[in-house]
């Protein structure tokens, strides 16, 4: 098949790239950065360099292809723009795919969203999924849409290696023994793969998720795995980690938006619609990128 892939190489570009490629696809991947082609050529794909918010262009490399993945992505930096609407631009980038893919004729589609998608509010940040989502159904009945929806990455825990390594802790606004699901990338692109491979019916949603761990076993994992067995996962109160991302000057609607979210994983209230939906865990354990998280902390 001729597959259309925007996220350039990224956490799940570059292993959903890999994993097509092998399987002997024509792959496009999409990519703002020129620096990307070679690396992207190297890997035996095509590389289309343009922006994700120029139709033209995504019309242009869409055309063709039987299948195309679309994931918003907004630039880190954004996250300090006190000015930065994220929700605006997660809708206003999905509205760019939908309008490329109606004018390139495409009919398979498949979407990254994210847990928490279902609900228009009550979860922070995921608003910004939900609304993409809301996009994306636009699409013509005849345009197969699979909503891609996966939980926690466990790529999120390099976030906190400045505090583990300044205060020996992982340092969040919840905590404790209560199980929660996570995900590595790799299943997220193994698991898009697969979709891509099987009939497109409608539109459909589906979790992906690798295991379910505590936040105190993903402390104990990572502890073992970087020689700090004392490692702790300590929760603080919401206001205080809030004061904490403002002072490094991220911008206050996305800062709330993620206490917002976070606070839903402590009561477990952002996990009411996966649980009704659990899928069949993936292959990669946090103990296999405990060792990954391993070499970078020790660099």
């Amino acid at each position: 098949m001729k597959i259309a892939l925007t996220g350039s190489l990224g956490n799940i570009g570059k292993p959903l790239t890999e994993i097509l490629v092998k399987k002997k696809h024509d792959v496009t991947v999409i990519s703002n950065n020129a620096e990307r082609q070679k690396e992207i050529e190297n890997l035996g794909a095509k590389a289309a360099i343009g922006s994700i918010e120029d139709v033209d262009f995504l019309t242009k490399t869409f055309r063709n292809a039987d299948v195309v993945f679309c994931m918003e992505a907004v630039a880190t930096a954004e996250m300090f723009n006190p000015d930065f609407d994220i929700v605006a631009a997660y809708i206003h980038i999905a509205e760019k795919f939908v309008q490329a893919i109606n004018k390139a004729g495409v009919k398979k589609v498949v979407h990254l969203s994210s847990i928490g998608a279902h609900a228009q509010k009550g979860f922070g940040l995921m608003k910004m999924h939900h609304e993409a989502e809301k996009v994306m159904q636009t699409l013509p009945e005849d345009v197969g849409v699979k909503i891609m929806r996966p939980v926690g990455f466990f790529s999120n825990l390099y976030r906190s290696m400045q505090s583990i390594k300044m205060q020996g802790a992982i340092i969040s606004n919840y905590g404790g023994d209560k199980k929660e699901p996570w995900v590595s990338p790799k299943d997220i692109a193994a698991t898009i793969a697969k979709e891509m491979e099987l009939p497109f019916n409608g539109k459909s949603i589906r979790y992906i998720a690798s295991e379910e761990l505590s936040p105190n076993e993903v402390a104990k994992i990572l502890g073992d795995a970087i020689g700090k067995p004392e490692l702790k996962w300590l929760c603080i109160p919401d206001e205080q980690l809030l004061q904490g991302m403002l002072s490094i000057g991220m911008n206050k609607a996305v800062a709330e938006g993620f206490i917002e979210m976070q606070a839903k994983q402590r009561t477990g209230e952002i996990f009411e619609d996966y649980n009704k939906h659990t899928p069949e865990f993936g292959e990669v354990k946090l103990s296999d990128f405990a060792k990954e998280f391993a070499a970078a902390y020790n660099q």
